[in-house]
């Protein structure tokens, strides 16, 4: 008797485990087209793995260097980024002259625009704070000026593309 009542403890538990670890069916159908969009790491689709999290939400196509812009993100850059970042050395910040063979435009502008979420959501991000142990603050800046740091960033690269 004694075993038999063991028996269907150890039953009855596996299967409330089971349930409460998502084991158990669910009663809802999936929405239309979810396979397409499902997380690919933490909850984040493949297009926030590659691109961040944040108000950039389409791939920027980047052709030849704009060098008006480069200008502009250079005069931004200087003001408002090397305090922390330097382009061949780590600093408080990672170096950032290869940065753009690194990550894509959205991802740096996104990093730029949201590092809050970020630092707490994206696995690459989370990373370079574990790194640096320093978080990067909002500057509050613009699309526009984010998108001109960008192409100052490229100009910066040894291994350029478009230039």
């Amino acid at each position: 008797m004694r075993r038999l009542s063991v028996l269907t403890i150890s039953i009855v538990t596996a299967s409330l485990i089971a349930t409460g670890c998502g084991g158990g069916k669910s009663d809802q159908a999936p929405a239309p087209g979810a396979a397409q969009s499902a997380p690919a790491d933490g909850g984040l689709t493949a297009f926030q793995m590659e691109n961040g999290i944040g108000p950039v939400t389409q791939t920027i196509a980047l052709g030849p260097v704009d060098h008006e812009l480069a200008e502009d993100g250079q005069k931004l850059f200087e003001s408002k980024c090397v305090l922390c970042h330097k382009m061949a050395e780590r600093y408080v910040g990672p170096a950032l002259g290869e940065v753009t063979q690194r990550r894509t435009a959205a991802y740096i502008m996104n990093m730029i625009l949201n590092p809050e979420e970020m630092y707490t959501k994206h696995p690459v991000a989370r990373q370079l704070l574990a790194e640096h142990m320093t978080q990067m603050p909002n500057l509050g800046l613009t699309q526009d000026q984010a998108r001109q740091i960008v192409e100052y960033l490229r100009t910066q690269s040894t291994t350029k593309t478009g230039s």
